[in-house]
C-alpha cells in the first residue's frame, strides 16, 4: 500500500471517531461518549464560556451534566477536515447550534488501536457562516 493511502486510511479512522464523537453528543449517550475519549493519554475540554476542564474524570462529569441537561441544544457538525501528526490527529470543524456557529477542534491520540478524543474546545464565532474550503462531501483529510 502506498505510504499516502495509509494517511487517507488513517485521516478516514480519524474523521469516523470525530463522527462518533458528534453522534454520541446528539444522542446524549454518555456511555458512548466516555468510551471515545482517551484512558491513557492526558484529557482536556474547554466548553463554550467554560474555564478549561482537565484530566479525565473532570472532563467526563463536564459531559454527563451537558448530556444530562435536557435543555442542552442539538449539535451538528459541518466543514469538517482532518490533519494528520503521526499517531496524533487533529479535526478543525463548524459546530452548528441553535443558528449559531461555533469553531471546534477536537484532538485525537491512538490508545489500543483505536483513535481517541484527547482535548476538545468550541468556541463562538462572529460570522454567522465561516468560509471554509472543503472536498465535495463536506469533509476534507489534510
Amino acid at each position: 500500500m502506498a505510504e499516502g493511502s495509509v494517511d487517507i486510511d488513517m485521516g478516514r479512522q480519524v474523521l469516523a471517531a470525530n463522527d462518533a464523537f458528534y453522534r454520541a453528543f446528539a444522542a446524549r449517550d454518555f456511555d458512548r461518549m466516555e468510551d471515545l475519549w482517551a484512558a491513557v493519554a492526558p484529557v482536556s475540554c474547554i466548553h463554550p464560556g467554560w474555564n478549561a476542564v482537565r484530566g479525565r474524570e473532570p472532563v467526563l462529569a463536564s459531559w454527563r451534566s451537558i448530556l444530562s441537561n435536557p435543555d442542552s441544544p442539538a449539535v451538528v457538525a459541518a466543514n469538517v477536515t482532518a490533519h494528520m501528526l503521526g499517531g496524533a490527529a487533529y479535526v478543525i470543524c463548524e459546530e452548528r447550534v441553535n443558528g449559531a456557529v461555533l469553531i471546534a477542534t477536537n484532538v485525537f491520540v491512538v490508545e489500543a488501536g483505536e483513535w481517541k478524543l484527547t482535548h476538545h474546545q468550541a468556541g463562538h464565532v462572529l460570522a454567522r457562516v465561516v468560509d471554509v474550503q472543503s472536498g465535495s462531501d463536506d469533509r476534507s483529510i489534510n
